[in-house]
């Protein structure tokens, strides 16, 4: 008796993913419902950049 052919799926059952990891976190990050978190998030990590970089040194009051 021949195997049974599956179509559209995994052994286990589950439908087949159409890509991998990084194409599910590129499609939520681009996603418009998350577009806020994303741009603060963005933000946040280029204020601490620049507070950690050596250009943070224009906020000291001169001596």
């Amino acid at each position: 008796m021949p195997p049974k052919r599956q179509i559209g799926g995994t052994a286990v059952g589950r439908p087949a993913q159409r890509g991998g990891y990084a194409r599910q976190v590129i499609g939520e990050l681009t996603n418009p419902e998350n577009r806020s978190v994303v741009t603060s998030v963005a933000f946040f990590a280029a204020g601490v950049a620049f507070l950690h970089s050596s250009w943070s040194e224009i906020f000291l009051p001169p001596l």
